[in-house]
């Protein structure tokens, strides 16, 4: 992906900036809290293998895969029944637990990470060394979502030319302990015959071979408009010869050849 280092960093730049999404709390982390007027509620707690902490009389709260500012809340609203009023409950995270997270596929430091707080995708992508030069288009995010005693699968896509060239950082999503992630390789196809540059180029959807030449400098003053070829290998192995328009899509591995005009 071209000018992927400058546009990694000014992603980065620009989500620092950006209020920090809500971190979910987990085994190992350790909590503060405090109720506001009610020093003797003050408590620095961790969180326990079960997903619990222990709070002044409240005893055993379940906290696992909740936001600080839902713990607020929960606790805030346990402490007005029967026992304060109106309590203004604060958690703040006095230490992170040890998250760990795989990244393996196109980036130059594949392998496991541990993170400390919150961790954004381009931020775990920094840390892997960024992106290679042969990474394709798609990041493949595979997770466990745990509800209650329940557990399933979760498959995210991550379009990295959204991301990264076009700046959508809604798609910079957060990672979490556990996941695992792929960024898969980009397919080529090439370009030869009547062009100004012809080699490989990157496949990205939705190129057509309009598009195809463009990348590859253009037609030559000897290039023959009208015809142009396509040599394709099928899903089955076999390879075919087609004619192609302009506006036809091109394939993963196909070789287009621009034909030279003889009048």
């Amino acid at each position: 992906m071209k000018k992927i280092g400058f546009s990694l960093l000014l992603l980065l730049l620009l989500t620092s900036l950006l209020p920090a999404q809500d971190y979910l709390v987990g085994e190992g982390d350790v909590l503060k809290i405090t109720v506001y007027d009610n020093e003797d509620l003050q408590s620095t707690v961790r969180v326990s293998g079960e997903g619990t902490i222990v709070v002044p009389l409240l005893g055993k709260v379940y906290v696992r895969n909740l936001s600080i500012p839902r713990i607020s809340d929960i606790l805030a609203a346990r402490y007005a029944d029967g026992y304060l009023k109106n309590p203004q409950v604060n958690v703040f995270i006095e230490d992170y637990r040890g998250q760990k997270v795989v990244i393996l596929g196109q980036v130059n430091n594949p392998g496991l990470f541990e993170l400390r707080g919150t961790t954004t995708f381009l931020e775990l992508i920094s840390k892997a060394g960024g992106l290679t030069q042969d990474a394709g288009d798609k990041a493949t995010i595979k997770r466990t979502i745990e509800k209650g005693a329940q557990s399933a699968r979760e498959v995210k896509i991550i379009d990295l030319v959204d991301l990264i060239e076009k700046g959508d950082i809604s798609k910079n999503i957060l990672v979490y302990d556990g996941d695992n992630i792929y960024i898969n390789k980009a397919g080529f196809f090439f370009v030869t015959g009547e062009v100004k540059k012809p080699d490989a180029y990157k496949y990205r959807e939705n190129t057509t071979i309009l598009k195809a030449v463009a990348l590859a400098g253009g037609f030559t003053g000897k290039a023959n408009k009208d015809k142009i070829k396509i040599f394709r290998t099928m899903e089955d192995h076999s390879k075919v010869i087609l004619e192609a328009k302009a506006d036809e899509p091109v394939q993963e591995n196909d070789v287009i050849v621009i034909t030279e005009s003889f009048w």
